[in-house]
């Protein structure tokens, strides 16, 4: 039996991949407004929780499945 091996250069393919997701985004794409208003559609999503939700939530962020959204203001 053979070995053949062989070697692929990805690099040309993920620069041509790069260049088509930014023309993608166009050039209004604004990430630090985006990521503004993902935070503040979790804030939205985890508000106003009954103590049923409330202890669900608490459970999965203790369990890791969801992050710790008290501890995000420190980590920028």
């Amino acid at each position: 039996m053979t070995d053949h091996n062989f070697a692929y250069d990805l690099t040309l393919d993920e620069a041509r991949r790069r260049s088509a997701v930014l023309a993608a985004l166009g050039d209004d794409w604004d990430p630090v407004t985006v990521l503004a208003e993902e935070d503040l559609a979790y804030d939205m999503l985890y508000s106003n929780l009954d103590d049923e939700q409330q202890r669900i939530y608490e459970e999965l962020v203790r369990s890791g499945i969801l992050p710790d959204r008290t501890m995000r203001d420190t980590a920028y």
